[in-house]
């Protein structure tokens, strides 16, 4: 570990309240301003979509943010920019979202450059700050710190669509834009308190060290001739895009061949979600003795969460053969339970990675592996939607159109299970030589596209 390493968990829960931030500004955008655009202002669901996607793609630009926090040595001022901008990006989409009402085009060009910027402003801040995680958590926190900044982001997710919701009624463009601004300035100024006096210069004494960096590109062909690095950029990109696929295809599935009314469906993936948060919780326990009992490697968890989600995938295989005769809640329950357990070993195992390999590139190694989430969740939603039209216009049963593409998930997670058995470094962290001694986690110190 760094000598910047020994993060106590009031500073594990300092970054978790900036990931709620990140996570709350982040779901306007994604969630609110979508529902505006399609309901109250009748315009195709299509562009809320390109636009949730633009944020995605935008997110490619990760690997340079995180090697230019690698320049500076400091994650910090990384984090509040890159909150900054994300919060400007989501009072913009407010503001184009508003402003569509009665300039359609002039909102839509300013929705796009908004989008852009939140984009921009989750691959800064949330790329530093897995990185400022990786390096100040020890080996065997990791997994229990992955937990609790990624349960904070679901919370900040659930008080901010409540909240919000609730402020904005009655509904009018003006109060759209009072309330989306309120956030971003509760989200910046959150994050400034939390992150204040993090980075003092005793905690990141590594500045000094390796005064002449590669250039970006020399940087990033580095990390990725890295057997460890270039297996776990597939490994996130593979099982993310596999996670993702059956999210816009589950609630039809369900309507479909079980008759599930649309309030039915929307609690079907409540269920989900609900396994997702149990199974984040069980993983806390990964890498971790207690009682002198070991709970498994973070690369256990990996591989078997991957094979659990396609045994579930599996099930609602079957599920789709066999509709209506199938306990399709208790099948959606295991698959969330499954999807949550192995999401959060893959995280711990990312912060674990990062400083792995030749020293100084944790950020372009973050980077690399955020884009490989984001790219991942952005055409997992497109290609399972695709899919299961094609399937349907090439099988005549729907059950069974609907079971090929669950097949496909399923294959992909096993080959996603290959993937992590063979990641040797999990859970390895290489020790950065510096000559300053090392900060206690007694010190009140404190990131796919979750979705954010």
């Amino acid at each position: 570990m760094s000598a910047a390493a020994g993060l106590g968990w009031f500073g594990i829960f300092r970054l978790g309240l900036v990931q709620a931030m990140l996570g709350a500004v982040v779901i306007l955008t994604t969630s609110t301003l979508n529902r505006v655009m399609v309901v109250e202002l009748a315009l195709p669901a299509l562009l809320p979509g390109l636009l949730v996607g633009l944020h995605y793609a935008v997110q490619m630009t990760r690997p340079r943010m995180g090697y230019g926090s690698d320049l500076g040595r400091r994650r910090t001022p990384w984090i509040l920019g890159g909150m900054a901008v994300l919060a400007l990006g989501g009072f913009g989409g407010a503001v184009a979202t508003a402003w569509m009402g009665s300039a359609r085009w002039a909102g839509v060009a300013l929705a796009m450059l908004s989008y852009a910027l939140v984009g921009l402003g989750v691959s800064a801040a949330g790329t530093s700050l897995l990185v400022l995680l990786a390096k100040r958590v020890q080996a065997e926190r990791r997994a229990a710190a992955a937990t609790v900044v990624w349960v904070m982001m679901i919370v900040g997710f659930a008080v901010t669509a409540g909240t919000v919701g609730h402020w904005l009624d009655p509904y009018s463009p003006q109060r759209l834009m009072l309330v989306s601004g309120l956030v971003s300035l509760i989200a910046v100024a959150v994050t400034a308190l939390a992150l204040r006096g993090l980075e003092t210069p005793q905690a990141a004494p590594e500045a000094s060290v390796q005064p002449v960096r590669p250039d970006f590109r020399a940087a990033l062909r580095q990390v990725w001739i890295e057997p460890d690095a270039r297996r776990f950029t597939i490994f996130v990109f593979v099982s993310m895009l596999a996670y993702s696929t059956q999210d816009l295809i589950l609630e039809p599935f369900a309507g479909a061949l079980f008759t599930f009314t649309p309030g039915q469906s929307t609690q079907l993936s409540g269920i989900q979600h609900g396994g997702t948060l149990a199974g984040m919780l069980l993983a806390a326990l990964a890498g971790r003795r207690i009682a002198g009992i070991g709970f498994g490697s973070l690369r256990a968890w990996m591989v078997g969460g991957c094979l659990a989600s396609a045994l579930a995938l599996f099930g609602l295989v079957v599920a789709g053969v066999s509709a209506p005769h199938w306990p399709l809640r208790a099948n959606v329950f295991l698959l969330g339970l499954a999807n949550g357990a192995f999401s959060i070993a893959a995280i711990g195992a990312m912060m674990g990675l990062a400083g792995s390999g030749q020293g100084g590139h944790e950020g372009t190694r973050m980077g690399l592996w955020g884009a490989a989430q984001a790219i991942g969740f952005a055409l997992g939603g497109l290609f399972g939607a695709t899919a299961s039209d094609v399937a349907r216009w090439w099988l005549a049963a729907p059950g069974s159109a609907y079971s090929s593409v669950f097949l496909l998930e399923a294959l992909m997670f096993v080959g996603s299970a290959a993937l992590a058995a063979r990641i040797a470094g999990v859970g390895v962290q290489r020790p950065v030589a510096s000559p300053a001694p090392s900060v206690t986690s007694e010190l009140p110190t404190l990131s796919m596209g979750g979705r954010a």
